[in-house]
């Protein structure tokens, strides 16, 4: 697919350095894991596209994802389950997840673009972090939509398994169906105990 030249999203951080974009998706979910991508794209790489995840249609993630993986220099993606959400903390299982991502890279970065203003130094690696910079830098953007995507794809294989709560439709979000949902059947192995699951003075078969 030809490639042509988006101007909204800078295309690095530090000119000449071999940059990986970093993002999650998923902490804000009752539901599943968190997971990351990390992306390494072609010095002036960029599509018409390409913007924040949270921006697009779900037919363009699905439209920029394969486009991504088959032009970037090096992508990965990564998750953190449940438990360890519950162990760690949303943030820390973000980062954690992050890191993961960033170890798998087949091409190993310089420097790192990370979505957010939070993250635990990677061994080696110096890091920038850049507050909603998925839609700023192309190579963030590009991991939002890899994160996205990849764990919307999971949340809909696990709806097949639990079809009572709609992880197809919702993705894990606090939906008001999703919640109802919870209250009706009960939390399920992939529910995060950490939490708040139904409202404060809502009764559910909250056991595990």
């Amino acid at each position: 697919m030809g490639v042509q030249k988006t101007s909204a999203l800078a295309g690095s951080f530090r000119e000449g350095v071999v940059e990986a974009g970093c993002d999650e998706a998923g902490r804000g979910c009752l539901a599943g894991p968190v997971v990351a991508a990390a992306v390494i794209l072609p010095p002036g790489f960029s599509h018409p596209l390409l913007n924040d995840s949270k921006q697009l249609p779900e037919s363009a993630r699905d439209q920029l994802r394969p486009v991504i993986e088959t032009e970037a220099l090096a992508w990965s993606v990564a998750a953190v389950g449940v438990e360890e959400i519950d162990r760690l903390n949303i943030l820390h299982a973000s980062i954690l997840a992050m890191h993961r991502a960033i170890e798998q890279l087949g091409k190993r970065p310089e420097f790192l673009l990370i979505d957010g203003n939070r993250f635990h130094p990677f061994p080696g690696i110096p890091h920038a972090c850049i507050i909603k910079g998925d839609g700023k830098f192309r190579s963030i953007a590009a991991a939002s939509i890899l994160a996205k995507t990849h764990r919307d794809e999971l949340m809909a294989n696990l709806a097949a398994e639990h079809p009572a709560y709609g992880w197809e439709q919702n993705r894990g979000y606090p939906t008001a169906a999703h919640r109802e949902a919870i209250r009706t059947h009960g939390a399920t192995v992939h529910h995060r105990r950490s939490f708040r699951l139904l409202p404060d003075g809502v009764q559910g078969k909250l056991s595990f």
